[in-house]
């Protein structure tokens, strides 16, 4: 059964989507990149985007590194938390930390 949200059926194939049309990759391309047989690798993402199949978490981390994303964007249902996920993962990690570490601060 697909997990639904108030955003639609499927928060990971909704993301998965997002990110790969935001990078310009084809299905095909991302599958390959995670070690699916060219020859069903744009059928298998599709199904993951669609929400036919959930991938497993394997898999679903293999997605997130050819996407340039941690793999709590592809699970987080809330769209400003994934930005900020997404946001973070791209930079230095100190940087990360020295961010990270102010705002529990401030939230304190």
């Amino acid at each position: 059964m697909v997990a639904e949200s108030r955003h639609g059926p499927n928060v990971i194939g909704r993301r998965i989507r997002s990110r790969r049309e935001e990078l310009g990759l084809s299905q095909e391309k991302v599958g390959v990149q995670i070690g699916i047989d060219e020859s069903s690798s744009r059928a298998r993402i599709s199904r993951y985007e669609l929400g036919t199949h959930e991938p497993p978490v394997d898999t679903a981390r293999l997605i997130a590194k050819a996407l340039g994303v941690p793999l709590a964007y592809l699970y987080c249902d809330e769209d400003e938390v994934a930005m900020l996920l997404k946001e973070l993962a791209a930079r230095p990690a100190n940087q990360r930390k020295a961010l990270v570490s102010t705002w529990l601060q401030d939230l304190r």
